[in-house]
């Protein structure tokens, strides 16, 4: 039985129906050839199994100037903040980033994923769409077993051995809710708006809440609304619970953009912030300008970011190095 011949470059190319010069520029300079063009250059290669020993060679990871960064959502200043300071300390050392919003979708962050692995990044910089435990991407187990340096930030998946830079998030909860007890004096109800029920980051936060009201000295009620880390819902949340309750003595938003949500909801329906306690977690955009300080448990998203990208750096000089664990923890301003 003969053997079969191998797939050539040109084959590849008719197979995508482009020029073999766009082939060899995929494999060699793949930042210079458009992503969906790429992506079906790849996968012709992976069908053919044409793998040419000038791609394993020219595109080692130590190589690659590029460095993936995976967002669940840039809508989020607090992540804007994070991303400009990767961007900053990228720059610093010659490297460029490749930015990727999955906008919160499971199947988007899979195809990014996918997208940065063909694309030979020299690492990736994740913030998963979940935190949630049970939540186990398709693409994990290549990232584990790979050798591509990977950092997380913020979010970070359940047992997955990557270095992380992480939010002290029940000191942020605890901190938050001492102001509270603080500012309302007597407070009997606190209504706290969070992320994802499921999310750890918001199971954390809540239990420095739940910490800090029972060291109060005397009962409080608390009301608690899940959501999912954006304004819409906590907007359309807290206008539900103003319908159906009387007005809290405190109000707790988990992010900056929950409180934004809350405190449209309270002024349509003519309350005004200062009828209540409120505290947020990290600052609301532009709040201070406008002379409308928000009192909130405030993040160092610059620090956070420059950190994960120093992470990142680390780990592509040394791929043995062990893995890290910095922890970004939050003060409170504007109170």
């Amino acid at each position: 039985m003969s053997k079969k011949a191998s797939a050539t470059i040109t084959d590849v190319a008719h197979r995508v129906n482009v020029t073999t010069i766009t082939v060899s520029r995929a494999f060699n300079k793949p930042h210079l050839v458009k992503p969906d063009t790429l992506e079906r250059i790849l996968a012709a290669a992976r069908e053919l199994n044409y793998v040419p020993n000038a791609f394993a060679r020219s595109l080692k990871r130590s190589e690659s100037m590029i460095v993936g960064v995976v967002t669940a959502s840039v809508d989020n200043p607090f992540y804007s903040e994070m991303i400009k300071a990767i961007s900053r300390e990228a720059k610093q050392h010659g490297y460029t980033i490749m930015l990727i919003d999955t906008d919160g979708l499971a199947d988007v962050e899979e195809k990014a994923i996918e997208t940065l692995l063909g694309y030979r990044v020299a690492g990736i910089i994740l913030s998963p769409v979940s935190d949630e435990p049970g939540y186990q991407p398709g693409y994990l187990g290549r990232l584990r077993n790979g050798e591509l340096p990977v950092v997380q930030l913020d979010r970070a998946l359940a047992d997955a051995p990557f270095s992380q830079v992480v939010l002290d998030n029940y000191h942020s909860g605890l901190k938050g809710a001492q102001y509270l007890l603080d500012k309302a004096q007597g407070l009997e109800r606190l209504l706290v708006l969070t992320g994802p029920a499921g999310s750890r980051i918001s199971h954390d936060r809540l239990q420095g809440v739940k910490t800090a009201l029972a060291n109060a000295g005397h009962p409080v009620q608390l009301d608690v609304l899940a959501g999912d880390y954006t304004l819409e819902p906590a907007y359309q949340a807290t206008l539900a619970y103003l319908r159906d309750h009387p007005l809290p003595d405190a109000l707790f938003g988990f992010n900056q953009l929950i409180t934004l949500g809350a405190l449209k909801a309270l002024r349509e329906r003519g309350v005004h912030r200062s009828d209540l306690a409120i505290c947020g977690i990290d600052r609301l955009p532009f709040a201070d300008i406008f002379e409308f300080p928000v009192p909130c448990v405030a993040h160092n998203g610059t620090w956070a970011g420059t950190t994960a990208m120093r992470l990142l750096l680390e780990r592509i000089r040394d791929p043995l190095r062990p893995r890290a664990r910095e922890v970004v923890v939050g003060e409170l301003v504007n109170a």
